[in-house]
């Protein structure tokens, strides 16, 4: 025995036995879904980026402080000529290559300053340019060479070159 040949086809109007997906508005939906999640991601990179950059410089800022305090505090010795004070504020390899009494007789070689002011800090180079002002009224620009310390993290005076 055969089966019975299927029912035909429904005609028009008859209703599937499942409601269909609306298809109408499916590319808005879409579209404004990605545009919030574009906006999101916008919105955390850019917080992300803002963060970061007032970070740095903050931080480039601290460095640039802290440098200046540290040139400031050996060239105050040197002006006062306490030369056994200067050396102490020398960075550790500058202290390896020469000693205390050579030092201060080095120092004690160059002609005095009475007044100096110290410009930013070149991070690039770990410099510090330094005005001094003589007595006489004559002006040198000199370059305080500087390294972090190795223990503490601050910086140290290495040298003051031309």
């Amino acid at each position: 025995m055969s089966l019975p040949p299927p029912p035909p086809p429904p005609g028009p109007g008859v209703h599937p036995p499942f409601p269909a997906p609306p298809v109408e508005g499916r590319g808005k939906r879409v579209s404004t879904s990605l545009g919030i999640v574009a906006g999101v991601v916008v919105l955390v990179c850019g917080v992300g980026a803002v963060a970061g950059v007032g970070f740095l410089t903050s931080f480039t800022s601290a460095l640039g402080e802290q440098a200046e305090v540290t040139v400031g505090r050996y060239l105050a010795d040197l002006r006062e000529r306490d030369f056994d004070g200067a050396y102490q504020q020398l960075c550790q390899e500058a202290r390896d290559d020469e000693s205390q009494a050579d030092y201060a007789a080095r120092m004690a070689g160059f002609e005095p300053f009475v007044s100096f002011e110290v410009g930013e800090l070149d991070l690039v180079k770990s410099t510090v340019p330094v005005s001094l002002t003589y007595p006489d009224g004559d002006r040198a620009r000199v370059e305080a060479e500087l390294q972090q310390s190795r223990s503490t993290g601050k910086f140290e005076v290495c040298d003051l070159r031309e």
